[in-house]
């Protein structure tokens, strides 16, 4: 009995030892997918600006001068380069620098505010993409074990969503400070555009990838009773429409999956072999602590 104890313990070391590889494997390929979704992330967003400037508000763009169109378009530059950085420092370190990120957020809100200064609009001061992503970051996993992995793996996960939705959110709201967007629109209605979801008053219509289309009810202040429909086009990137308008992007998620399908399979046969061990070192305790009377 002591010799098997001893071969399941062998068995379960080298499980370890594969999801150790597994995890390094894994952890690689996540850093060289986020780091390409930095960079289709950031395309995204300027080609779906660009689409809702000139498809959805076009007299609304053109009515803006040429400094504030400029200015828009370094502030949603700006945007996409903040979370690409975001997501490269996820996987990098064990804690996110939120410091230091409210610190270039408050550097580029005081560049922005001295332009106003300047004589420029002096609406262009709040047009600064900087409030703070700060989504919690994943911590480094127990790479031996799987559960451990998949935790780290399912809340990687969870934080890329949330930067997409906090940058669609903040890119909404800077359309509606410059005037792109209707001003009449009610913060949940953007909240609701980030995060892809539409109230029971909506109806979602195709169009251009990475931008919400909807169909709103609004009520008539005046006349509570009274309402009307308003049609409107919102920032709102997604995952599956970046990943499929970049074939290297797809290609490393594909990767990513295979990846987790083999660690899957380890995870089921490290349970088996701990089962085992319980098992085996249960009987070995009933005998040892057996006597005949």
């Amino acid at each position: 009995m002591a010799r098997a104890i001893e071969r399941i313990e062998r068995d379960i070391a080298a499980l370890k030892e594969a999801i150790r590889a597994i995890a390094l494997e894994l952890q690689t390929a996540y850093a060289s997918y986020l780091a390409t979704l930095g960079v289709s992330l950031q395309k995204q967003l300027i080609l779906a600006t660009y689409h809702l400037c000139t498809q959805g508000y076009p007299e609304n763009f053109l009515h803006l001068s040429l400094n504030q169109r400029q200015h828009l378009q370094q502030a949603i530059r700006k945007l996409g380069q903040v979370a690409a950085e975001q997501l490269i420092t996820f996987i990098n370190s064990e804690e996110v620098g939120k410091d230091e990120g409210d610190e270039e957020a408050e550097g580029d809100k005081a560049e922005w505010e001295d332009k106003a200064e300047e004589g420029e609009d002096s609406s262009l001061s709040s047009l600064s993409p900087l409030s703070p992503l700060s989504p919690s970051s994943p911590s480094s996993p127990d790479t031996s074990s799987p559960i451990e992995l998949a935790k780290w793996q399912q809340n990687l996960e969870e934080v890329t969503q949330e930067i997409l939705k906090k940058v669609s959110h903040d890119a909404n709201v800077l359309l509606q400070k410059t005037g792109i967007l209707p001003k009449k629109l009610p913060e949940p209605i953007l909240a609701a555009a980030a995060a892809a979801a539409s109230e029971a008053s909506a109806e979602v219509m195709p169009g251009p990838p990475n931008l919400l289309n909807l169909i709103i009810e609004v009520e008539n202040e005046q006349q509570s009773e009274d309402s009307s429909l308003t049609q409107i086009m919102a920032i709102n990137l997604r995952l599956g429409e970046i990943e499929f308008a970049d074939p290297t992007l797809s290609s490393e998620r594909r990767q990513i999956r295979g990846i987790l399908v083999q660690l899957s399979k380890l995870e089921r046969e490290y349970q088996k072999k701990l089962t085992e061990r319980a098992v085996a070192e249960a009987e070995a305790a009933w005998r040892a602590s057996w006597f005949e009377n």
